[in-house]
């Protein structure tokens, strides 16, 4: 008796630890999705890059939105920016202080330390933080991170928006445009079991 009893105890300890760890990310993620950036992260944007629209700047904004639900699903894995663009809107956003303290506090849970924009090494080699934000950016919008038929979001906003000292991906490794990364060998470095869409062969493992 004693011993179904610690059982049932124990079973709904857990079942109450994960309801509330599920409480406390949706609260997280919807203090990111409703935060109203200072005006100010927009401002230094078009000022560095004169030719974009209001409503470039605002995808710029929606990309720093992503950037952040992107951290917090991939926990404490460090997560590289793969968006110049969207890398100065942050840096902007840090010198608010005490601001971004507060703002990291409600949507990470912890401090966000400012990693550097960061595409990869070469076209073809990927680092550790670019896997690690090609895999949940693909996971939030649906995409397979080994075959992508897509580029997910924060990927594809540079080249979108003409950014001249941008992360340009492309899907097809073989292009001849060297000024591209290769986004599907992003995966293949991760490792896969198949082949990649766009890789010249099929991946071995991690």
């Amino acid at each position: 008796m004693k011993v179904e009893l610690f059982t049932v105890t124990v079973i709904f300890g857990l079942m109450g630890r994960w309801f509330f760890k599920k409480q406390v990310a949706k609260k997280r993620r919807q203090f990111i999705d409703d935060y109203i950036f200072p005006a100010t992260v927009g401002e230094k944007v078009a000022e560095r890059y004169d030719h974009l629209s209001e409503k470039d700047l605002a995808a710029v904004i929606q990309g720093l939105r992503l950037y952040f639900h992107v951290c917090h699903d991939a926990g404490k894995k460090m997560v590289s920016m793969p968006s110049q663009v969207v890398d100065v809107a942050w840096h902007e956003l840090i010198l608010f202080t005490k601001e971004y303290q507060s703002f990291c506090k409600n949507a990470l849970g912890r401090f966000l330390h400012h990693t550097p924009a960061e595409a990869m090494n070469s076209a073809t080699t990927a680092q550790t933080g670019i896997k690690v934000a090609w895999r949940y950016s693909c996971l939030r919008e649906g995409i397979e991170p080994f075959e992508p038929n897509k580029l997910p979001s924060l990927f594809a906003l540079d080249a979108a928006l003409k950014i001249p000292d941008g992360f340009k991906y492309t899907l097809n490794c073989k292009s001849k445009n060297g000024q591209n990364y290769c986004a599907s060998h992003i995966a293949c470095n991760a490792g896969c079991g198949g082949g990649c869409a766009g890789c010249g062969s099929g991946c071995g493992g991690d």
